[in-house]
């Protein structure tokens, strides 16, 4: 197993109160993002939540991982579904590699000259 989810998802959780306490003002500033991205509701949460957890697939976020499994799976989000944007999240990490791939070449034949 990678991670205990399971408590890695309530440390989380208290590590972020205990920053809410720290700085309100950021959090505060922070939480209004995700209200915002809400706000028209042209996205269910379950989409957003699938989207949310495809982007902490490309950031590497444990945190976001923990905390958009649980999110999604509280949407509404099958099993089947959350495969379906890691599937989504692979294959873009993919084509960043291989566009990056091309400027390693690129940087190659700029040096080499």
């Amino acid at each position: 197993m990678f991670n205990n989810w399971s408590e890695l998802l309530p440390t989380v959780q208290k590590a972020f109160g205990a920053l809410s306490k720290t700085n309100p003002k950021m959090v505060k500033a922070y939480m209004a993002l995700g209200e915002a991205s809400a706000e028209n509701n042209v996205l269910d949460a379950k989409t957003r939540e699938l989207i949310s957890l495809a982007v902490s697939i490309t950031t590497r976020c444990d945190g976001c991982i923990a905390s958009h499994t649980d999110a999604a799976i509280k949407a509404g989000a099958s099993r089947e579904e959350i495969a379906a944007a890691l599937a989504t999240a692979i294959s873009l990490n993919a084509g960043a590699a291989y566009v990056y791939s091309l400027r390693a070449l690129e940087a190659h034949d700029a040096l080499k000259k």
